[in-house]
């Protein structure tokens, strides 16, 4: 839940101006590391994926239809609130409809990573040749940039949350996360935003192939150092918004409608003349936001969208003693 109130953060910091301040900053710092946690955490959850017909008609419904779903929701919304074209409809994915579809096929590829020798260091080899080869076709580019944090986490177990839980571990956190938030406060001299994305080929980021393998890798260490600093720090204590985390795909879908809104209300041109207010404002609002769509009355609601299939089983098992 944590997470994922802040992609609702950083997705909403993009109405901001993008100058050197403290939007620029503090977003850097933010993708440096948040999607990456986001990443390990997904592969740690998907280590029981087989390919098995109950699982593949699971992956099929909780994923790929929703993406359907949702992608061409969006692009309506875009197209008829705010003007905007597309090309290739589902073929390549718009905003934040890129983590489906690399979820279906991280997924699909589970049962192969789990059995394939040296998968860490292959995956990372993956990733460093994905820059010069990968395209935006179903957002391949980021499917196979972030495929180390996927398989990082299809390989975590017990042993190794236990040993982030250690006092020293999140004393070590919070030292990690410090040195990457000085670290984003220059980073804008060395390397462009887009570095983060991990969706755009190296030669439209630097004329160097060895120069941007080596941007890259050095990015997935920061990545490394920045999930694993917010995993050490994250509490222990199991409380009420512990079990907001059941709604995440719910927020992850819906909220970019409400970003989408304030855009084309033209909030970004009142943010630029009300910096740094502007950006306290977005921030609380973006936290709060992701807090109202995982709140039960309004998530069950909104799932039966993301979730149609589960959502008229379910309706069916409640009828069936009715009509029994």
């Amino acid at each position: 839940m944590a997470l994922v109130v802040l992609v609702v953060v950083g997705h909403s910091w993009t109405l901001l101006p993008s100058d050197d301040g403290l939007e620029s900053w503090t977003y850097d710092f933010l993708y440096a590391w948040h999607v990456p946690a986001f990443v390990t955490v997904t592969g740690y959850l998907s280590r029981s994926f087989e390919w098995t017909r109950a699982r593949l008609w699971s992956l099929v419904t909780t994923v790929a239809l929703p993406y359907v779903v949702f992608e061409g929701l969006y692009a309506l919304y875009r197209h008829e609130v705010g003007g905007v074209d597309f090309e290739r409809l589902w073929a390549n994915p718009h905003w934040p409809m890129w983590y489906l579809a690399a979820l279906f096929f991280w997924r699909l590829m589970t049962p192969l990573l789990k059995r394939m020798p040296g998968k860490v260091v292959v995956a990372v080899a993956i990733s460093l040749l994905a820059g010069l080869y990968a395209n935006d076709i179903l957002d391949n580019a980021r499917i196979f940039g972030l495929l180390p944090f996927f398989v990082l986490g299809l390989k975590m177990h017990d042993g190794h949350w236990n040993l982030l839980r250690t006092r020293r571990a999140r004393l070590y956190g919070f030292a990690g996360l410090l040195v990457l938030l000085v670290l984003a406060r220059f980073s804008g001299n060395w390397l462009e935003t887009e570095w983060f994305y991990y969706r755009t080929r190296y030669d439209a980021l630097d004329p160097n192939d060895v120069r941007a393998i080596v941007i890259r890798m050095s990015l997935l260490i920061t990545g490394l150092v920045g999930a694993f600093s917010f995993f050490a720090i994250v509490p222990r204590t199991r409380t009420s918004f512990t079990s907001l985390g059941a709604a995440t795909l719910v927020v992850y879908l819906f909220h970019g409608f409400v970003v989408l809104g304030a855009e084309f209300a033209g909030f970004p041109g009142w943010a630029a003349d009300h910096m740094p207010l502007a950006w306290v404002l977005t921030t609380v609002v973006a936290v709060l936001l992701p807090l109202l769509l995982a709140w039960a009355p309004v998530s069950t609601r909104l799932n039966v969208l993301v979730d149609p299939v589960g959502a008229l089983r379910r309706m069916r098992r409640g009828q069936a003693p009715t009509s029994g």
